[in-house]
């Protein structure tokens, strides 16, 4: 099969490859979907209540090329929600010396 298809052969190889290694880091590809909502929840957080710095400063220091599908900035209880890929994760202001910190559960948007 391999002198009569070597596209076919190498590209079934890669694959196979490829799925071997997707296996083996398994638990890291798992954790990634919250890494995306718990960064900029934290990031904005700090941005904007421990920084002080302005809500539109924030939002651009915090965009990322894997966009966020839901955000919402809590002002008055300074908790800051952020969902992307499908995980939720929330960052609320502690106080000045402890900054912002993530949640265990969050709340919905």
């Amino acid at each position: 099969m391999i002198r009569r298809r070597p596209f076919l052969s190498m590209f079934l190889l890669l694959l196979v490859g490829l799925a071997l290694l997707a296996w083996s880091n398994r638990v890291h590809l798992a954790a990634f979907p919250g890494i995306i909502g718990a960064y900029s929840a934290k990031e904005y957080c700090s941005c904007r209540y421990v920084s002080g710095n302005p809500a539109e400063y924030c939002e651009g220091y915090v965009k990322q090329y894997v966009p966020v599908s839901a955000f919402h900035d809590d002002a008055e209880r300074k908790r800051v929600t952020a969902r992307g890929l499908g995980s939720t994760q929330t960052a609320a202001w502690l106080d000045q010396r402890q900054g912002c910190q993530l949640q265990e559960q969050a709340d919905a948007l």
